[in-house]
């Protein structure tokens, strides 16, 4: 084995060879979480519910109504927040014209996505971090581009809490590049981040992750009304849908029926957000959408990129796609008023942890390896360095095939490790760890004979 050393850190224990500190919050990025304010993101939905609809076939020409001036609202506070970036940060509207469908779009319309880039600071680190939420808003009909469609919590939320995390992550530097992103036309098929997806496999950027954030705010479901604002839900496809025929061969073999890279970054969303969000529980949902329904990560993940959807863990759908009205003592509509700011606040804290840790961290090792050369109840790993990144060592993770989450970690700070578990009872990844203690997204094995 080459030079290193290797620690075995389980749940509340450390057994090592050398000591070893169980993974603590780094001092940044605790500090961006806890700047994360209420008052802040309650401004925002106040401002977006002002413009009447943001229906995506709506008004792009008045300064105070509709989607059009909405979306330059929102690249007027990217804007706002460039001043304090020191140039990391610059904003853009970026267009295109949509002809009608037969379905959802009735006339031609010019679309637009809010952007915001935050550059990263090494010119060698391509990874690109996407984080979303839908502008556009509706009332029951989908095509009523007049009626008041406030959109507070689907997704005046989830465009609440990018804006937030521009604003406060617009202040840091990263290593990686971090897109704030504002998309139109979720409600009218995924319009904006169809457009996005493809332009990003067009261009080939890096998208090492995209977080997707649809409806975040709201603490209750229309059935019960119990108020629960403790959990929250990652939706992740298991089976890639982007060349499943090329890779089922392999899943099927060697079991990674649940190891998905969009899986892997849900399990990291849970680890990373519960470590820096009090009070919170991410539940990890083995689909990539509701059922039966979609989000703006969808176009990303029939890219071929990794993304995942975070949502409130019940919806209310008195005050989801509703006309605005009252019926036998019941307030219908999506209105500012029926949100929980406090809720909002800690989801908006769980996507700036995980795209701080994950931009601050170096590269996924490559060429990670399972030996499969000779019979044994031992797994022998080895991969190569990332290719960029400072690398203080690496994790080399394990769970029983049946476990959600992972359940070991072993430190290394050498390119391989025999570890006395067997590989047919077990399922391994590898994860580069920077000098701060970031985590890159594990990736699992592939075989080496």
């Amino acid at each position: 084995m080459k030079k290193g050393y290797a620690v075995l850190l389980l749940i509340g224990l450390t057994v090592s060879v050398r000591a070893q500190t169980l993974v603590n919050r780094n001092p940044d990025i605790d500090k961006m979480v806890k700047t994360v304010n209420q008052d802040s993101l309650k401004s925002y939905i106040s401002k977006m519910v002002s413009f009447g609809t943001r229906n995506t076939l709506s008004d792009i020409k008045s300064k105070t109504k509709g989607i059009g001036a909405a979306r330059n609202w929102v690249v007027g506070k990217f804007n706002q927040f460039a001043k304090q970036s020191n140039g990391q940060l610059t904003a853009y509207l970026d267009t295109t014209t949509f002809k009608p469908d037969g379905k959802r779009v009735d006339q031609p319309t010019l679309l637009g996505n809010a952007i915001a880039v935050l550059k990263g600071t090494d010119i060698n680190d391509k990874r690109v971090y996407v984080v979303s939420g839908h502008l556009d808003s509706r009332v029951t009909d989908v095509m009523n581009r007049t009626s008041d469609a406030p959109g507070a919590n689907d997704d005046g939320s989830g465009v609440a809490g990018v804006i937030e995390a521009a604003r406060i992550m617009s202040q840091y530097k990263f290593s990686a590049t971090i897109i704030f992103v504002a998309v139109s036309g979720e409600e009218q098929s995924l319009l904006g981040s169809g457009f996005m997806a493809a332009k990003a496999k067009k261009e080939n950027w890096n998208v090492d992750a995209m977080l997707n954030n649809d409806m975040i705010g709201s603490n209750n479901s229309s059935e019960t009304q119990i108020i629960d604002n403790t959990r929250l839900r990652v939706f992740s496809e298991g089976l890639p849908s982007y060349e499943l025929d090329k890779n089922v061969k392999n899943i099927r073999q060697f079991g990674l029926e649940n190891d998905g890279k969009s899986r892997q970054l849900a399990r990291y969303v849970k680890e990373i957000g519960e470590r820096y969000v009090d009070q919170l529980e991410v539940k990890l949902i083995y689909r990539n959408d509701r059922f039966l329904r979609g989000g703006d990560h969808t176009p990303f993940v029939e890219n071929g990129f990794t993304a995942v959807r975070i949502t409130e863990m019940n919806e209310n759908f008195d005050h989801q796609h509703q006309d605005l009205r009252t019926e036998k003592g019941v307030k219908y509509g999506d209105l500012q008023e029926f949100m929980d700011f406090e809720y909002l606040r800690k989801n908006t804290g769980v996507n700036i942890a995980v795209l701080a840790n994950l931009a601050k961290a170096p590269a996924a090792p490559t060429a990670i390896t399972v030996d499969v050369k000779n019979l044994s109840n031992a797994t022998y790993l080895y991969w190569k360095a990332p290719a960029n990144g400072t690398v203080k060592g690496y994790y080399v993770l394990m769970r029983e095939t049946s476990s959600p989450v992972w359940e070991k970690k072993f430190f290394t700070t050498a390119t391989e490790l025999k570890l006395p578990y067997s590989k047919d009872n077990y399922l391994f990844a590898v994860q580069s760890v920077g000098n701060d203690d970031n985590e890159s997204l594990p990736i699992v094995p592939g075989i080496g004979r």
